[in-house]
């Protein structure tokens, strides 16, 4: 007791000192907690199948709703790459009509995914194959070319989260194989897909953004 009362102020520093190590460490937790539910996590994944005609699944895991702008496709071969954007697509009328026009096909229409995604909620846009051969189409690449090794589909997401001034980005890259048996001719090359949430990664997906306006203007 006489060692206590002798060492009463430097006990009481001390542990003021480990309270106040406490209160900063659930601080900083907290502080995760909330950094980590506010940060966008958009998911690129494969639905149906596992090869090219698997569809492109575009999944929305933050907490609130984001606004996708931009969805873009882009196909890296030994000649370069080349980029589009498969946010609006066109789509064949396949049903007959009836009356006059019985055995006439429907025009093409034109269906787009840009807008919001709620939370939770994930957009299906077409097959694999189907950007591909978007892609294809667009820039006009020779057949032989995608049947060359060492090719890869690129897909970006580019959306806007909540209140947030600078757009967010999602990208995830396959290995593309066409010659090669169905179930392994698209190989994802990462685990996961790449979030695009620091600053620097952000103005890189708005440059991207910009670059796609710009084409669009032309």
């Amino acid at each position: 007791m006489e060692w206590l009362n002798d060492n009463a102020q430097a006990i009481s520093a001390v542990a003021s000192i480990c309270t106040l190590f406490v209160w900063v460490f659930y601080a900083q937790l907290l502080y995760n907690g909330y950094v980590r539910q506010r940060r966008p996590r958009v998911i690129i994944n494969r639905g149906k199948g596992i090869g090219v005609d698997s569809i492109c699944l575009i999944s929305n895991m933050s907490s609130e709703a984001i606004y996708v702008q931009h969805l873009v496709a882009v196909l890296h071969t030994q000649k370069g790459s080349y980029s589009l954007d498969v946010v609006e697509y066109q789509q064949h009328g396949g049903e007959q009509q009836t009356g006059s026009q019985q055995g006439e096909q429907q025009e093409p229409s034109y269906r787009t995914h840009q807008g919001p995604l709620a939370s939770g909620d994930y957009l299906n846009i077409q097959s694999f194959g189907d950007i591909v051969n978007q892609v294809k189409d667009y820039w006009e690449i020779d057949d032989n070319l995608l049947q060359e090794q060492n090719i890869q589909l690129e897909i970006r997401v580019i959306a806007i989260y909540g209140s947030e001034d600078m757009p967010t980005g999602a990208s995830r890259t396959f290995n593309l194989d066409l010659s090669a048996p169905p179930n392994h001719q698209l190989i994802p090359a990462s685990v996961d897909t790449d979030r695009l949430n620091s600053r620097g990664q952000r103005k890189r997906v708005l440059e991207w953004a910009k670059e796609i306006e710009t084409h669009k203007a032309r």
